[in-house]
């Protein structure tokens, strides 16, 4: 039976609040935010689980502490945070969990009340998902052992790349391949892009029914997504994260044939393979220095080859994969940026602005230059297409969706309250 909060005990959860948990392979992060609405007002990470360095860093209004967890799993990192939220006497005032989950398959095309059924159905798929899937799965049993009486919230990365036509998400592959085992394009980040896409209608003055966008969410992990009217028609990552763009440490599209000579010619099992293609590849494979934009930004400005090279492929990488997006739109109104490089690299949007000038984008330097550190605005002189920063906030939008599944009043919620564009 569905967990439904009554009509009158709606004023009671005014002061109630969300807990917000991305549960890892090897971490979990979670965020505490006001159901109705509002800044977290704890966030925390987890990490290193299992191995000897465990801990928990705890950031509040208060400042800044960290836990050693002596080796502990996941489930001694669920109590130990939910031992500091008693202790904060936030506990009693959690209403509701909502949990990031990577993989919903076919199966889930939107957030989802936690059953018994729906568990067996995440379980089912979490082949699709082999690292994140059982990690996902640990954090929601962790939850329901230690807040038995509070609902949980799946919100999945894939589902909102649900609305894909069969030509966007099909594999040219022998289709039985699809229909035994679910070999498809699935894409993620769905969380991030559905929040930019709603954002984008509101702070750039868009036709809620005829409008299209292009999303560029730029961080270690990073995808593009082609929406149109609101809903995804095509995306860059495939049947797992490792497709599209260049990321930190993922190669993106590569050659299968490349891939089977490397894997013949330097003797490499499959999970050699693997672990290369996902670990050792992307701007750390190129520039041979480091994943972290950040720290190749400052290493090209001296000079670095590699760093400059790693540069270079990622914005054409990305350049060239919003170009193809863009033909899946029927008006092609907008570029926005959004995750940690594209909310804070002025150099990487400006290189990928200046690579799709044939679409008439101009860049307005100094706006450009000024869009850093969570600040939302214009950044290019042309009007349409344009292009624009928006910060994500997935946590918030998980809030608000698991708010939502159990009869929180979203009106005021997180996701309900863009945060202001300030236009160049």
């Amino acid at each position: 039976m569905p967990f439904v909060i009554s009509e009158m005990d709606r004023t009671s959860y005014a002061s109630e609040l969300v807990l917000v948990i991305n549960c890892g392979s090897s971490s979990i992060k979670f965020a505490v935010i006001p159901a109705f609405g509002g800044s977290a007002l704890v966030t925390g990470l987890a990490e290193c689980l299992g191995l000897p360095e465990a801990r928990l860093v705890i950031k509040a209004a208060d400042g800044k502490t960290t836990n050693a967890l002596h080796g502990g799993a996941h489930d001694v990192a669920m109590a130990a945070i939910l031992r500091y939220l008693d202790e904060q006497s936030l506990l009693t005032r959690i209403a509701v969990v909502g949990h990031r989950v990577v993989h919903g398959g076919e199966r889930f095309t939107a957030s989802a009340l936690v059953t018994p059924e729906v568990l067996a159905d995440i379980e089912a798929v979490s082949a699709l998902a082999p690292l994140h899937g059982p990690a996902n799965l640990l954090g929601i049993r962790a939850c329901m052992q230690g807040l038995p009486s509070v609902p949980q919230v799946v919100v999945f990365d894939t589902a909102f790349h649900q609305t894909m036509p069969c030509a966007a998400y099909t594999y040219a592959i022998p289709q039985h391949l699809y229909r035994d085992y679910g070999v498809r394009r699935y894409g993620f980040h769905g969380t991030s892009h559905r929040y930019v896409a709603r954002q984008a209608v509101d702070l750039l003055r868009l036709d809620p029914q005829d409008h299209g966008i292009v999303i560029a969410h730029l961080g270690n992990g990073a995808s593009a997504t082609a929406v149109s009217n609101g809903e995804s028609v095509d995306t860059t990552m495939g049947m797992t994260p490792i497709e599209g763009l260049v990321m930190g440490t993922r190669s993106g599209d590569i050659d299968f044939g490349a891939v089977a000579h490397i894997a013949r010619t330097a003797r490499l099992s499959l999970d050699d393979v693997d672990a290369m293609l996902n670990k050792q590849s992307g701007l750390l494979g190129i520039s041979e220095l480091s994943s972290d934009c950040r720290t190749l930004e400052q290493a090209a400005k001296s000079g670095h080859a590699g760093a400059i090279l790693a540069i270079d492929v990622f914005v054409h990488r990305l350049a060239r994969h919003i170009g193809g997006l863009a033909a899946s739109l029927d008006n092609f109104d907008a570029l926005i940026f959004t995750g940690g490089i594209g909310e804070n690299s002025a150099l990487i949007r400006a290189k990928t602005i200046e690579s799709l000038r044939v679409f008439g984008f101009t860049l307005n330097r100094e706006a450009n230059d000024r869009m850093f550190g969570g600040r939302a605005g214009r950044i290019s002189r042309s009007r349409r297409p344009t292009a624009a920063v928006i910060p994500t906030d997935e946590e918030g939008l998980i809030a608000n969706d698991a708010a939502s599944i159990v009869g929180i009043s979203p009106s005021t919620s997180v996701a309900a309250q863009p945060r202001e564009l300030h236009f160049a």
